[in-house]
Order: structure tokens, then C-alpha cells, then sequence
């Protein structure tokens, strides 16, 4: 599987371009907000690469940002949503935009991108909701934000109600601080549920 590509951007047009690498020419797609930061044609640039197989082809989809290639991934993992329709909602939703409809559940931001229906809308709700805490982690997205969701979403994986699992994490936040790592602040929100 291909990661990551560095070459020289051989042509750019909104729905894709051609990267040259040490004269081999890939065609990777990528989405509008990519193709809006590229640089000037003949210029180096690197590329987060997603390599999407079928029988059929071999695609590569490329993002200038691991964020972006994170979110691509989390949005091919919802039933229904292809790679031309994950690449139609990161051109019509920045990756931020994406989280906070995924946390409120605003399917009317959803449905303004193009292909996106209601069920569409919705099942992307219902797929990503508990995943947008690990994403933000991984990305770097909101670190604070992302690590307080990641341990909420490990309590209520745990069988804790969402109020418990909320008061638990707020009581290790003002024993721990702000700066605690994930695990840390598990394990606390777990001694204060157990009091």
C-alpha cells in the first residue's frame, strides 16, 4: 500500500493531479480543500496517501494534511459512502465542519454537500459519533477536546450512563489538571465513578 508520496506536481486540476515521482506520473484524486493549498505546477510537494483497491481499479487519494486522510477513512467506513462521495463532502465540509455536525448531529450541514441524503446524512451521524473522539486524538485536531471525548467514549464503551461518565471525567480533570494523557485520565475518571 502506498502512505505517502513526495514529488514534483506535475498538473493540477480540481478533481485530481499528477505527482511525479522519480518519473513515474501518479494519478492521485483529492478534494477540493487540497487542490485549494497546492502550490504552483513543477513545485515539491508531499502527499498523505489513501490507497483504495478494488477488483476492478487501484485508486490513490491524496491530502495534504493527515487529518484529512483520517477523516477520508473514517467517512469509507460508513455504509453508503463511497470514495467519491467522502471526497465530495471533504470539498464541501473542512474537516472541522465535519466533526462538530458529526458531535450535534446537524444533518442540514450533511445534506448541503451534493449526494448527500437524508439517510446518508444520518447514518454518518450514527457511524462516526463515537469514532470523532479517537480522530481528533490521532489528528491533533483539538487535543484537549479530543482526549475529554476519547475518555468519555471509553466510559459509556464500558457501560457507564453518559451524565456518570461526564461528572467522572470532570472530577479526574480537577484532580489531574489539563495536561493529563488519555490513559491517565481514564483510570481517574474510573477511581472517581467507583467512589
Amino acid at each position: 500500500m502506498i502512505a505517502r508520496l513526495e514529488g514534483r506536481l506535475a498538473e493540477k486540476r480540481p478533481e485530481g493531479l499528477v505527482l511525479d515521482v522519480n518519473g513515474v506520473g501518479y494519478d492521485v484524486r483529492v478534494p477540493l480543500s487540497t487542490f485549494l493549498e497546492l502550490p504552483d505546477e513543477g513545485k515539491t510537494i508531499r502527499l498523505q496517501i489513501h490507497t483504495y483497491v478494488r477488483e476492478e481499479a487501484l485508486h490513490l487519494y491524496g491530502f495534504l494534511t493527515e487529518e484529512e486522510r483520517i477523516a477520508f477513512g473514517l467517512l469509507l467506513g460508513t455504509s453508503g459512502v463511497g470514495p467519491r462521495l467522502a471526497v465530495a463532502i471533504l470539498s464541501g465540509l473542512p474537516v472541522r465542519r465535519l466533526v462538530d455536525a458529526v458531535r450535534r448531529a446537524d444533518i442540514t450541514a450533511l445534506r448541503g454537500v451534493p449526494g448527500v441524503g437524508l439517510k446518508t446524512a444520518q447514518r454518518i451521524v450514527v457511524d462516526l459519533r463515537d469514532k470523532v473522539g479517537q480522530f481528533e486524538m490521532v489528528s491533533g485536531a483539538s487535543p484537549s477536546e479530543g482526549v475529554e471525548e476519547a475518555a468519555v467514549s471509553a466510559l459509556l464503551n464500558l457501560g457507564y450512563p453518559r451524565p456518570e461518565a461526564e461528572k467522572a471525567l470532570r472530577q479526574a480533570r480537577e484532580t489531574l489538571g489539563d495536561s493529563s494523557v488519555l490513559e491517565d485520565l481514564i483510570r481517574e475518571a474510573l477511581r472517581a465513578v467507583a467512589r
